[in-house]
């Protein structure tokens, strides 16, 4: 008998509920995880409070690492005892044992930790699209990250730093701001303490910048606009403070013919191969050492609803992985 932690109802962590689940055999096309590491996203909290609606019930979690247990009929290149870690469309990853389609899965390179997997198969990967697709970082540009400290954003901003770029962090506390500067920001500054806005408009004299990226949502995007360069680029793509309120497009031309971009990563990986590349890519920046996971706590599995009580009250620093 495996376990998960299983989602019956909306609400808030409590609804978080610790289960014993059978498994049955992997079908065609589909392999048999044991999970050693599970990844936590702000997603999931997106999920399990109905913001971001799934069919009920559920099991929360979109990236793992683990060993494969068994093969379905028509795996080719994977066998029982690979290190493997996967990133899924469909959420289920918050369970002991999965079954998973084998075209979500890569082998671990060796110099790559299981925790280390976990937790950057679907936030390196977010990264990854931010800067190399949603927006072509260049060297000599200067960029605005959101959550500099979260686990999206410490990879962003090492990943941006080797790009050549001149990061500027938002972070929520010292500590934070301390860490964003450890990897990759060259400046960073404190939400509710520094005046951001105009601080990033005197480095960059007074200018702005062409693209500025936000995971935090209504507290910060109006203000983050006001950081764009004519023709700038803002790109939301989370809600850790609740959804951008309706803007009339309007304020996109009055503010310098700014764009403005909500993407999803699915939508950058709709193939197997275009999921190869922007794996191959990932993992190479990440066995060289360009980019370093940092994995900032881990809870239980069965402790789920504790990991996401610290993850929506700011209380964490880079990834969250949990330990079935």
């Amino acid at each position: 008998m495996s376990h998960a932690i299983l989602l019956r109802a909306y609400g808030g962590p409590e609804v978080l509920t610790w289960e014993a689940e059978s498994v049955a055999p992997p079908a065609d096309g589909e392999i048999a995880v044991r999970h050693t590491a599970i990844g936590v996203n702000f997603i999931d909290t997106y999920q399990r409070t109905g913001l971001y609606p799934i069919p009920l019930p559920a099991c929360l979690g979109r990236e793992a690492a683990g060993v494969v247990e068994s093969v379905g009929k028509r795996v080719r290149g994977f066998t029982a005892g690979d290190r493997v870690a996967y990133l899924s469309g469909p959420p289920g990853s918050y369970r002991e044992v999965r079954n998973i389609a084998v075209d979500r899965v890569f082998k671990l390179p060796a110099p790559i930790s299981d925790q280390a997997a976990a937790a950057m198969m679907l936030k390196g990967l977010t990264a990854w699209y931010l800067l190399r697709r949603t927006y072509r970082v260049k060297k000599g540009e200067t960029i605005v990250v959101h959550a500099a400290a979260g686990g999206v954003g410490l990879i962003l901003c090492q990943w941006a730093k080797h790009l050549g770029a001149r990061v500027i962090g938002i972070v929520g506390n010292a500590e934070k701001a301390e860490l964003a500067r450890k990897n990759g920001c060259r400046t960073t500054f404190v939400l509710g303490t520094d005046d951001w806005v105009a601080g990033v408009k005197t480095l960059t004299h007074g200018v702005g910048v062409p693209v500025v990226y936000d995971s935090v949502g209504k507290d910060t995007f109006q203000q983050s606009l006001d950081l764009l360069q004519p023709l700038g680029l803002m790109v939301t793509y989370g809600n850790s403070s609740g959804p951008v309120p309706p803007m009339a497009p309007l304020e996109l031309s009055r503010r310098g013919s700014l764009f403005l971009t909500r993407p999803t990563l699915d939508h950058y990986v709709p193939t197997r191969a275009a999921l190869e590349g922007a794996v191959r890519e990932l993992f190479g920046v990440v066995k060289t050492r360009k980019v370093e996971i940092h994995v900032g706590q881990t809870y239980a599995l069965k402790d789920a609803a504790t990991a996401h009580r610290d993850l929506e009250g700011r209380r964490t620093t880079g990834s969250t992985v949990l330990i079935p």
